[in-house]
């Protein structure tokens, strides 16, 4: 069986590729940093001296980068390069249109390829339990299944090239506006003297239920595996979900859309970024919430921007 090229080796990179391993599967990986390339091999998977030599020879490139313009400059490297019948499947979390241009550059180049961002974050990463949103032709998509499955548990198609990137942008935006409005509901309570757990009591059973709640809850000593309860150690870094945040905010511009929920959500994830939090993970910001002076002036400026608007 022909190898894997796994190209990007970081937080979530690394642990995908090493899941593939322990599957049986060959990896060729590569990383700008040789940090990350050598803790790579210690799970298993070969290094490249670059992306070009990782892709030689491989039945399946996967791409897990920052930015669309990487993931562009990659795959324009790669497409004509790699095998005929290579699958190019990209897990990052990019814009719309750098996916579906990423789509257009495969079909250019007669390659099948599906975009397959993630959830679940640098745990599901670890324990092979992530989602994957796929966005693709359902041939190339088909052909994705088995090796997507070796790295999580739910694989679902959301429709043509650049859709799973939709569906990525948009339970995220989700996920960012209810963790928030889940911290001041916390810091509320507290602040009226309801205990913490007495509000994850009731709410987890209750109308105010949440993934971020019931899964993630940011009131530490909770939940043993949240982030919470590791002095908010990542998990998903804020950085990240600014990041994604400000994708969704880019997407509905694109489409004429007024997501003034998100835009607000947006702000006060930079105003915490901006802390020094930005590598912390984003249900820490619970702890600028509950100081209550910090999270009002946000809410002040961004009024205030919104009415000049």
């Amino acid at each position: 069986m022909s190898h894997i090229a796994f190209i990007g080796l970081g937080r979530m990179g690394a642990p995908m590729a090493g899941n593939l391993v322990k599957a049986g599967r060959e990896l060729r990986g590569f990383d700008l940093d040789p940090r990350l390339c050598a803790e790579a091999e210690a799970q298993g998977v070969r290094g490249a001296s670059s992306a070009k030599e990782a892709a030689q020879g491989a039945a399946a490139i996967i791409t897990m980068l920052p930015a669309g313009e990487a993931v562009l400059a990659v795959w324009k490297e790669l497409l004509h390069c790699a095998e005929r019948d290579a699958l190019f499947i990209d897990c990052s979390t990019i814009d719309i249109d750098s996916a579906r241009q990423a789509h257009r550059l495969a079909a250019e180049a007669g390659r099948a390829c599906v975009d397959a961002p993630v959830s679940g974050g640098v745990a599901g990463a670890k324990a092979g339990t992530l989602t994957f949103m796929c966005g693709g032709e359902v041939a190339a998509f088909e052909r994705t299944r088995a090796l997507l499955s070796q790295m999580g548990e739910k694989i679902i198609h959301c429709g043509e090239g650049g859709l799973g990137q939709a569906a990525k942008i948009c339970n995220n935006m989700m996920l960012g506006a209810t963790m928030i409005a889940t911290c001041e509901a916390f810091a509320l309570a507290e602040r009226l003297g309801l205990s913490d757990r007495m509000l994850f009591d009731v709410a987890s059973v209750s109308s105010g239920q949440s993934w971020s709640l019931t899964h993630y809850c940011p009131a530490p000593g909770l939940l043993p595996t949240a982030p919470a309860s590791r002095d908010y150690q990542p998990g998903f870094m804020t950085a990240l979900m600014l990041k994604d945040m400000s994708l969704a905010e880019a997407a509905a511009a694109q489409v004429g859309l007024p997501t003034p929920l998100a835009a607000l959500a947006a702000q006060i994830y930079a105003r915490y970024a901006d802390r020094g939090e930005a590598e912390r993970d984003f249900s820490g910001v619970i702890r600028m919430i509950r100081e209550g002076r910090s999270a009002e002036a946000e809410t002040s400026q961004a009024g205030a921007r919104s009415k000049g608007a």
